[in-house]
């Protein structure tokens, strides 16, 4: 009985609280990947969710996040510049598609006139993304004037499905089985994922980044409907 209380102990002991500073448009598919880690790994993921420009500037001026899982590349090349994170845990490997959201929308002229609710697409990956296409394809002048900015991606369907805009340029994981047309040659979309520079879980931080790289969670991620690259950035 002693020896199993001192066995008890030194697993609580050794858990760890890895926090996770994570893009809005990955809150179902990390939650589910972080409850398969923590069953087999007696660690906590706890998480903060939100538009990857507002976490990585709550980065810079120090909030305490472990682990950063962007939803762009540009948004990391920041906090690497600053030297804010570890650049050799660093990797992309996962991607994702743009679809539009919206009754009546059949090709992408359908969205001139309407009132269009992006993630703020100065800042927002999400948005970015979207004025990218947009741009490319000649329609974003006619569209500009009816954009309805929001704080992340997920407020931007939301805004739809609330009927405060008629449509919305959203991540097709986030659509579910909602009704929506793929965005044909969209932009190339990249999460990268590193440890912080000032974690306070480095090792546990680079454990859950591991996991999330494994079979197991490539399973999860692919199910949510994000492409899992068979090779890895860094």
């Amino acid at each position: 009985m002693r020896f199993l209380l001192l066995l008890l102990c030194a697993v609580h002991v050794s858990a760890a609280e890895v926090r996770v500073f994570a893009a809005a448009s990955l809150t179902d598919v990390m939650q589910e990947v972080a409850r398969a880690y923590e069953r087999q790994s007696g660690d906590e993921i706890v998480f903060n969710f939100g538009a990857s420009s507002t976490l990585a500037r709550q980065i810079e001026e120090g909030a305490p996040a472990d682990l950063f899982c962007s939803a762009d590349e540009a948004k990391m090349d920041a906090l690497q510049k600053k030297e804010l994170i570890v650049t050799d845990t660093r990797v992309s490997f996962l991607s994702n598609s743009l679809v539009i959201v919206g009754e009546g929308i059949r090709v992408p002229p359908d969205l001139v006139g309407k009132k269009l609710a992006l993630a703020e697409p100065s800042t927002v990956p999400a948005g970015i993304y979207a004025r990218k296409w947009l741009v490319s394809i000649g329609l974003w002048k006619k569209i500009e004037p009816n954009v309805i900015p929001t704080d992340n991606v997920r407020a931007a369907l939301a805004a739809v499905v609330a009927g405060n805009a008629d449509a919305a340029i959203v991540y097709k994981t986030d659509v579910k089985r909602l009704a929506h047309i793929s965005v044909a040659r969209g932009p190339a979309i990249s999460y990268p994922f590193a440890v912080t520079k000032n974690a306070e879980q480095p090792f546990a931080a680079r454990k859950f980044l591991a996991f999330t790289k494994s079979p197991a969670a490539k399973e999860i991620f692919e199910r949510h409907g994000f492409v899992f690259h068979p090779f890895i950035i860094q």
